[in-house]
Order: structure tokens, then C-alpha cells, then sequence
């Protein structure tokens, strides 16, 4: 059984200061905490699940070695960010990653220039996953990977996907002449543009690319619209799967 104590701290941890002071994260929900747990690279210091899912995933808990408390449905609802929890919920180291500097020399790299929103970073995240991007590098004002709505909005890319941190001038530091490619609507229609492998930017979900970012791109590049359209852009996730899905068109990495 859980703890007052216990639910107390996993409570504590809904909160971004409290998850980066403690480093730790949570997760929720059978299909994602049971990925985590058949990909091990995270370490999962906790796992909390009702009878249902023990019952039904006891050789996978066994042969992972996870410690894992038994909880009531009622309890679970009082340490979950869910509004209908289902069924198990962990309690997960963070990791540091590191920038591959091969993968961004070489292939094809996002770049999300102040994402704000949990849900687009994790769906990004998917994206990337999605069309074999194997890095996504944040600027440092990009809302927290390890925020539950980007880890439930990923669908488990998290452990596939390499999503690091760093300002763009550091990367330019390391990814020299290679071309930069930015989402903007001034730029040139991405159907008519010969691509090539390097950075995609993709800007803030209301004011797009920052104007520091802005003055390093080389290739500015946008998705055309329909003439008689009476929407002012797309949703950052929605142009990001677009942009991504042409590179993948055209390189067919």
C-alpha cells in the first residue's frame, strides 16, 4: 500500500522545480510505462499500478527487477496529472543527453526555437520519431521534456528520439555549413525547393522564429496555403509533420 507520505511527495513532483530538483519524472498509463519498461534505458525507481495491471504484466515486472506498490484506484487518482488514470503510474530518473554531433552533421536535425506548449513538443518529438530524425535540440526558454503532457503526447519517441538542450549558437558552433532551414511565411514554397540534410527551425507558437534565430537561417521556407484560405498559419506541430514529411519526400533518408 502507498503512503500518505508518499502520495505527498508524488505530488510534489506535477511540479517543474520540484521534478528538476529531485530529478525525477512521472509517467501514466499502461502502454507508455510498460514501453519504458521493456526499453530500459530510463531507470524506474518507482512504479505504483493497480491489482489489473500487475495481474496482467507480473513476468515483465519480474524479469525487469522493478519495485512495484500495488495501489487502490482511489489512491492512484490522488498522485495522478490524469483525469481518468489507467492503472499504473512510475516514478522515473531523468537522464542528460548529450548532442550527437555526427547525427547533426550528417542527418536531419529539428530545431524548436521557444516551443511553449507540452502537447506540440511532444508531438514534435513523435514526428521526429515518425521520419527517422533521430535528434531534436530545444533552445533553452522550449517548454520541459520531461513535462507529463509532452511525455504522454510523445506516445514513448522520448526513448527514441535524442531531445536535448542548447542555445543555437552553440549549435551553429558545432554545425558549420550546413544549411538552416526556418518555417517562415515570408519564405520560398517548400514543394518547389530542392532540400537537403540539416536543420529545420520551427518558431514560438505565436510569434514563430526569434529574431536572433531568424538571422542565421540560410534556406527560409514555408508551406503554401490556399489563395482563397482565410487562416493567418498552421499550428507549430501541424507545419512541423508537414515540413518533415517533404524532407523525408524528397531525401527519402
Amino acid at each position: 500500500m502507498i503512503s500518505k507520505n508518499q502520495i505527498k511527495y508524488i505530488q510534489s513532483l506535477h511540479s517543474k522545480k520540484n521534478r528538476e530538483q529531485e530529478k525525477l519524472f512521472i509517467i501514466e498509463g499502461i502502454k507508455l510505462v510498460t514501453e519504458f519498461i521493456l526499453d530500459g534505458s530510463y531507470t524506474i525507481k518507482d512504479l505504483f499500478a493497480t491489482q489489473d495491471y500487475i495481474d496482467n504484466h507480473i513476468d515483465l515486472l519480474k524479469s525487469k527487477t522493478v519495485n512495484c506498490t500495488e495501489i487502490s484506484l482511489e489512491d492512484l487518482k490522488k498522485i495522478s496529472l490524469q483525469t481518468t488514470p489507467n492503472q499504473v503510474l512510475a516514478i522515473v530518473t531523468t537522464k542528460d543527453h548529450e548532442l550527437n554531433s555526427d547525427w547533426l552533421q550528417q542527418g536531419l536535425t529539428l530545431y524548436l526555437d521557444d516551443i511553449r506548449d507540452p502537447g506540440n513538443l511532444g508531438t514534435m518529438i513523435r514526428i521526429a520519431d515518425w521520419f527517422g530524425i533521430k535528434q531534436v535540440i530545444c533552445s533553452e526558454n522550449t517548454t520541459e521534456v520531461y513535462n507529463p503532457k509532452t511525455l504522454q503526447a510523445s506516445m514513448g519517441a522520448v526513448l527514441r528520439v535524442n531531445v536535448i538542450y542548447k542555445s543555437f549558437n552553440n549549435v551553429l558552433s558545432i554545425a558549420k555549413n550546413l544549411p538552416i532551414y526556418g518555417a517562415l511565411l515570408e519564405g520560398k514554397n517548400i514543394y518547389t525547393t530542392q532540400l537537403q540534410k540539416g536543420i529545420i527551425v520551427i518558431g514560438n507558437e505565436a510569434n514563430g522564429i526569434t529574431p536572433e534565430v531568424q538571422k542565421q537561417i540560410t534556406n527560409a521556407i514555408t508551406i503554401p496555403a490556399a489563395t482563397n484560405n482565410g487562416s493567418e498559419s498552421l499550428n507549430a506541430a501541424n507545419a512541423c509533420a508537414i515540413i518533415c514529411g517533404e524532407f523525408f519526400r524528397q531525401l527519402n533518408y
